[in-house]
């Protein structure tokens, strides 16, 4: 194989979650540039995905779900979807999430379940109601892949508020870890992508004030945020040939936030 092929994704069926917007997006846009067949996004906003899928791609290989996985019912709904269409998953790709921030003394139980059932418990039962389509996507040489996006929050103890996305993330990432090891036999490797700053709905809030943008940006060794091409390229090596031995990581892309210290960052 070419190192040019070691790349490509020629034939390979994906779904991406939260697939409408922002890093799931880049994700689906991707995956279709690399080669994939057809790419089902999935977002509980049915007039919102099915104009996502179409400006994404109007020849139809971009297949959009209307479902909501903040509920069990959503979650197999989503797989049933699937199932009725194909008859094995290559690549899935676990993004839909939320966040929630209150100070800790009020914070409150609709915001720990909410962000948990969305970051964690759908993912979990997700590759679990898919599994039969991952393994008969999978081979030796050609593992099925999924790829858990989550975030530098859950590799570090300081943050903001938003204390059950800090710790849904880090559930995320141990989980990862467990499913490579249960998974691997059945030929379906496991990875999670953890972004530090980038333009999504959930950081759209820091993206709209100029001077809070630019002194988060500052903070980066790198000196800016990430781009959204830049989190769809690292998705499309972790779902090519190139990654077919890897399983269980954590790759942060963060240009090097993480590794700072907060006196660094003035947040002592």
């Amino acid at each position: 194989m070419t190192f040019a092929k070691q790349f490509a994704l020629e034939g390979k069926v994906a779904l991406v979650t939260g697939g409408g917007t922002g890093l799931g997006r880049a994700i689906a846009e991707g995956f279709l540039a690399a080669g994939c067949s057809r790419v089902y996004i999935a977002s509980r906003k049915a007039e919102a995905i099915a104009a996502a899928a179409h400006k994404i791609d109007s020849n139809g290989r971009c297949v959009a779900v209307a479902v909501d996985l903040s509920n069990l019912a959503g979650v197999s709904a989503l797989a049933d979807a699937i199932a009725e269409r194909e008859a094995r998953l290559d690549i899935l790709v676990n993004n839909a999430g939320l966040a929630w921030g209150a100070p800790f003394d009020h914070y409150p139980e609709r915001g720990w379940d909410k962000v948990f059932g969305l970051n964690l418990k759908a993912p979990f039962f997700l590759i679990q109601a898919l599994l039969g389509l991952l393994r008969a996507g999978g081979s030796p040489e050609d593992p099925a892949r999924v790829i858990n996006i989550g975030s530098i929050a859950g590799e570090m103890a300081k943050g903001t508020t938003t204390y059950s996305y800090g710790l849904s993330k880090s559930a995320l990432h141990h989980m990862t870890r467990m499913l490579a090891l249960d998974l691997g036999s059945s030929n379906i490797t496991v990875n999670t992508i953890a972004p530090g700053r980038f333009a999504s709905p959930l950081t759209a809030s820091i993206v709209d004030d100029p001077e809070r943008h630019a002194r988060e940006a500052a903070m980066v060794p790198l000196g800016r945020w990430g781009t959204t091409a830049e989190l769809g390229s690292i998705a499309i090596f972790l779902a090519s040939p190139a990654a077919a031995y890897v399983t269980g990581a954590t790759l942060v892309a963060d240009g090097g936030l993480s590794l700072q210290h907060p006196i660094n960052l003035g947040m002592e």
